[in-house]
């Protein structure tokens, strides 16, 4: 008997179109004979709908847009719960969901109520990696080394920006790096070489979130790991983008076609076997499950700086994740994406003989 496959995609996020782009991707390598797709388009606006009945192969990304027939979430949610998820058999949920509204703890949260199966994170997990800020204090306490940060909220700047500013010259410096605290793929960021890039930098991020990360800047090269696995994960070989930019923003990740991938990454035996557990430690720290990506800098006196913790990393074919596995182990796609879903079972049959009864 064939397995429902759920694939939550879109959602409410800036990151909307690169979570279409995974789940197109991951949609494509199904294999049919093991698995009934079910994919359920999240709008821009936070509706839920179901596109028409997709192609066994060849889906296109407008083949997954759908248009809503309710016009407020709880109706759209609570149509997709009885005409979909309530159909019999065994069941999974895949969320490729990017960003707010779905790698941040909220769609776990309501998949945990329904008490189905999901691939990737859960609630706890979800919500420390997407809040950099909170991820950034957890590592801290753990003794795992990051450049120089600090962490502010709207209502500061808008007290007092001259204070802030004083405050991240004095600590931080030129050129610096002002983040939104929970956002990905780049978005909202900015590389600050004055005072005039800082002001403008910070009133970018906060166009993203009610927090901003701000840090150092480190020369040096970004390397990526792999992480995979439940209780005992394992850690991929480490890898890394060639490119000519001095900052890696959206555009750089997503439009350039010259970056190419250096997997393994150039690096020596001892700092890659250093990465790699650290990478472990990280993951364990953050209570994850199923996947992360884990970010690094290396500078030129090959010291390692944590970066981040990503727990829906990019999956398209060109992304750095699943590349990865093929490259350290032979794992294919399509392996890949059921690896993740036997995880995803494994942890909610686990969980069913928890006692929640005196």
């Amino acid at each position: 008997m064939k397995t429902n496959l759920y694939v939550l995609y879109g959602g409410k996020s800036v990151e909307h179109d690169v979570s279409l782009k995974t789940a197109c991707t991951v949609m494509n390598a199904i294999d049919n004979s093991k698995f009934e797709l079910y994919p359920i388009y999240i709008t821009r606006n936070g509706i839920w709908c179901t596109p028409n009945k997709l192609k066994h192969e060849g889906i296109a990304i407008n083949d997954l847009i759908a248009f809503p027939s309710h016009e407020s979430e709880a109706a759209s949610i609570g149509q997709v719960l009885i005409h979909q998820l309530s159909l019999p058999g065994l069941k999974v949920v895949l969320p490729l969901l990017h960003g707010s509204y779905g790698e941040d703890g909220t769609v776990q949260g309501l998949l945990e109520l329904l008490n189905v199966p999901y691939v990737g994170n859960g609630v706890l997990s979800s919500s420390l990696t997407l809040d950099k800020a909170i991820s950034k204090q957890l590592l801290a306490q753990g003794g795992i080394h990051q450049v120089q940060y600090a962490v502010y909220r709207y209502d500061q700047w808008c007290e007092d920006h001259e204070s802030l500013l004083n405050q991240v010259e004095t600590k931080i410096g030129y050129p610096c790096y002002v983040k939104p605290a929970s956002l990905g793929s780049s978005i909202g960021i900015s590389r600050c070489r004055d005072k005039d890039e800082l002001i403008t930098g910070i009133s970018e991020a906060f166009k993203y979130d009610s927090k901003v990360v701000i840090e150092r800047e480190v020369i040096g090269r970004e390397i990526q790991v792999a992480v995979r696995g439940n209780e005992k994960p394992i850690a991929s070989l480490p890898g890394e983008f060639i490119h000519n930019h001095v900052f890696f923003d959206f555009e750089s990740k997503y439009m350039d076609k010259s970056l190419t991938m250096s997997i393994p990454a150039q690096i020596s035996e001892e700092i890659t076997l250093r990465i790699r557990e650290l990478a472990i430690q990280a993951y364990q720290m953050h209570s994850c499950s199923g996947l992360a990506r884990v970010d690094f800098f290396l500078d030129g006196e090959n010291q390692l700086y944590l970066n981040e913790i990503n727990a829906l990393p990019g999956f398209t074919n060109y992304s750095m994740y699943p590349v990865m596995w093929e490259r350290t182990d032979g794992t294919k796609y399509s392996e890949l994406v059921e690896k993740l879903i036997d995880y995803a079972i494994t942890r909610h049959a686990e969980k069913q003989s928890i006692q929640y009864t005196r």
